[in-house]
């Protein structure tokens, strides 16, 4: 299949263009600069250089494209309108690429717009969500109310990501390195996470299976405690750092909404997704510390390199 990927160079993004090729899917990819592209094309994967809120910089090479992933998302006071904008393409495109044949279109959301779930939720949840998100679900009703018999119109939410130099976990590592990490709140919350390789491969099973409609979870199941977490990474340091839990409303007046997101109290389950084979290869952050500070080494080096081949 033929895929266009929106943040094809994000975090997300990227894993999902690994995994794509590596099951023989052709990518088309969004990028924002030739340079990018460049690079790209040394792997063999086409690249539209454009701008997620102007469609007419990409429009026509993703219309040569049967799957549609969208796992962009601009930071800015238009992020939410710059991504409708899109989402309407996306969805035009799909349905006319459903018209020729069959497609398939995924929105990636987060497991954020459940809100609080103290309890074991799975896709049947009534979502809840924290202000920083709570845009979020008119965008996955929206991508679902496009679905028909010829497009495969499929949500979905992972939790927290985590593997390689990028993500929340990844700050976390590199805290310790620097001596103290910041909790927000007590730490006895859980967090809802998923390893990036693992995560990309159930975006390929979704593309790729006649039930790859609706919502999907993708999240390890391992209910792992926040302060468990922040322990296994600081006693794996030679010079354990100091771990500050902050209060909060101290937190929100660094962070805004961003902190009451990281103090949710969440245990997500993720049964549609193994109902399509899917079984994640890392099922812990806290049994797996070495390995991650590898990888955010080994992340670092790659992105050294990649500064010194530029200049």
């Amino acid at each position: 299949m033929r895929v266009f990927v929106t943040g094809a160079t994000g975090y997300v993004g990227t894993a999902v263009v690994d995994a794509l090729q590596r099951a023989s899917h052709e990518v088309v990819a969004l990028v924002r600069h030739q340079e990018k592209a460049r690079r790209l094309a040394e792997r063999g994967i086409d690249a539209a250089v454009g701008t997620l809120g102007n469609p007419n910089t990409w429009r026509t090479q993703a219309s040569t494209c049967e799957g549609f992933i969208h796992a962009a998302f601009e930071p800015s006071p238009k992020g939410v309108e710059i991504e409708r904008i899109a989402l309407d393409t996306l969805i035009d495109l799909a349905k006319h690429a459903g018209e020729r044949g069959s497609a398939s279109l995924i929105y990636t959301s987060g497991v954020w717009v459940l809100g609080s779930t103290p309890e074991p939720v799975d896709e049947t949840a009534t979502v809840a969500p924290p202000e920083l998100v709570a845009w979020r679900p008119a965008h996955e009703q929206l991508v679902l109310d496009a679905g028909t018999d010829q497009l495969r119109a499929a949500v979905i939410r992972p939790g927290v990501v985590y593997g390689g130099s990028r993500g929340i976990i990844a700050d976390l590592l590199a805290s310790a390195e620097n001596g103290l990490m910041r909790i927000v709140g007590t730490g006895e919350n859980h967090w809802p996470l998923v390893y990036d390789r693992d995560l990309a491969d159930l975006y390929v099973r979704v593309l790729g299976s006649d039930e790859g409609r609706g919502i999907f979870h993708a999240t390890d199941e391992a209910d792992e405690q926040v302060r468990a977490i922040a322990d296994a990474i600081a006693a794996h340091r030679p010079h354990p750092p100091d771990i500050r839990f902050m209060p909060i409303a101290e937190a929100r007046a660094k962070s805004g909404p961003y902190a009451d997101a990281l103090a949710l109290d969440q245990r997500v389950r993720s049964p549609r997704a193994h109902a399509l084979g899917w079984a994640p290869s890392l099922r812990s952050v806290s049994s797996n510390i070495a390995r991650l500070f590898e990888e955010l080494r080994r992340g670092r080096l790659a992105q050294q390199e990649q500064e010194r081949h530029d200049a």
